[in-house]
């Protein structure tokens, strides 16, 4: 009797947008493995009860996108502390016959991070020596990346969002290294700041450019745009206008893929120049 090939999904709502499947595709692809990654449309009230099918119909875990993390985060029967933290699961798999939920989002950006800057990223922006990372935005992104940024070690975070609550609901997760900031309070921040986060839909296509004079920033400071969409926001294109080291939103998918894969089909997989490329491709023939 052979082996059943491990299936594994991305689950969403909608979800012919998501480009895991292309990943999670190539990596198969390029170790040679036996192995599926589908892609899943499931309405909210369905959920549920997709979740505890999954071991029935064959899943080894999955993917899980907008708008079922937080659901994910309930439904998981093992959590990560780093899951706990952010009150999200993006990433599910089986282990000792139990559902494990982690997120994947945090390491992800910060593995971005370490690749498009270089780990000395902290020391070379100013922020291991008190200058501040200010992300703007409070949403699930936002969440997640000052988690990864807490676990970096670094002491001094700002949150800035339009609804002041929001943000200020983010400084529990450490209220002696986050504070949170009014919208309009944002110019004034710059001279301080050494790392530049925008988790904010500002910038995408099809929305408002994120208006931001970046002429106040330090010299040594990077720019981070969790969009993809286009590849090249006007924020980045104005940190490159000034010679700042950018960090483009593609890159955070990319790595936030390579825990789950290795969860489900047992091999690490690198985030290569090729595998990029790919991305890039699909996304200039799909907009």
């Amino acid at each position: 009797m052979t082996t059943p090939h491990p299936r594994a999904f991305v689950v969403g709502h909608p979800i012919a947008h998501s480009r895991s499947p292309l990943i999670h595709g190539h990596w198969l692809a390029e170790h040679g493995l036996a192995g599926t990654y589908e892609r899943i449309d499931i309405h909210p009230d369905a959920f549920p009860a997709f979740v505890r099918s999954l071991r029935e119909v064959g899943f080894v875990g999955g993917n899980v996108t907008i708008p079922h993390k937080e659901a994910a985060f309930r439904l998981a029967q093992v959590l990560t502390p780093r899951a706990e933290r952010i009150g999200a699961v993006n990433t599910l798999w089986f282990e000792d016959g139990r559902l494990h939920g982690d997120n994947t989002d945090a390491p992800g950006f910060l593995a971005h991070l370490d690749a498009s800057l270089g780990a000395g990223w902290p020391e070379a922006t100013g922020v291991a020596d008190g200058r501040a990372a200010l992300v703007l935005g409070a949403g699930g992104a936002a969440r997640a990346i000052l988690v990864g940024l807490l676990e970096r070690g670094l002491d001094r975070l700002i949150v800035a969002n339009r609804s002041a609550e929001r943000a200020e609901s983010l400084t529990a997760l450490d209220p002696a290294r986050i504070t949170a900031v009014p919208w309009t309070a944002v110019p004034s921040l710059l001279p301080e700041t050494g790392l530049l986060i925008n988790t904010t839909a500002l910038g995408m296509a099809g929305q408002d450019a994120l208006a931001l004079d970046l002429a106040p920033l330090p010299g040594a400071a990077a720019v981070a745009d969790i969009v993809y969409v286009p590849l090249e926001t006007p924020l980045l294109a104005a940190a490159r206008a000034r010679a700042l080291p950018v960090v483009d939103g593609l890159g955070m998918l990319l790595h936030q893929a390579v825990p789950g894969f290795s969860l489900w089909f047992g091999r690490t997989p690198d985030v290569t120049p090729a595998l990029r490329a790919r991305i890039v491709a699909d996304l200039g023939s799909h907009g």
